[in-house]
Parts: C-alpha cells; structure tokens; sequence
C-alpha cells in the first residue's frame, strides 16, 4: 500500500523525488499546492478506498511524502 500511494503522489507531483526522498517538503519545494493535493486525495480515495478530507489536515501534517503515507495508512486500518 506504501508504493501505491508513493506512486499515486509521484503521478500529481510529477517527480519521481517523493519515492527517492520522503522527507523532502512538498509545498516549500514547489512539488505539491493544494490543488495537486486535492487532486491527490480523489485519486487516493479512488485507488485505495482511503478518504481524506482536505478540512481535516493541515498543511504541517502533509508537508512531507512520508507524513502523506504515514496519514493515509492510518486511516486505512480504521474503521
């Protein structure tokens, strides 16, 4: 599941650096805004079931691939 979403944020960033380096910070790099990562969260949802809402994060928790894996696989073992 943790490549599946590395893969899935690699697509809307288009860089492979979020595999290569999960700390590196999305939003201060210019990888990621908050319309790729509203894009993300559509295609997490469609690809893995995981449904995040965007009202629910900020942006300190998913500044990094690594927080975005960490986030989505916990809400995957919910429920």
């Amino acid at each position: 599941m943790r490549d599946k979403i590395l893969d899935l944020l690699a697509e809307i960033c288009e860089s492979d650096e979020v595999k290569e380096n999960t700390g590196t910070e999305l939003f201060q790099s210019g990888l990621l805004d908050s319309l790729g990562f509203a894009e993300f969260l559509v295609e997490l949802e469609e690809e893995t079931g995981i449904v995040i809402s965007p009202s629910e994060v900020v942006r300190e928790d998913i500044d990094t691939p690594e927080k975005i894996v960490a986030m989505a696989l916990g809400r995957s073992t919910r429920g």
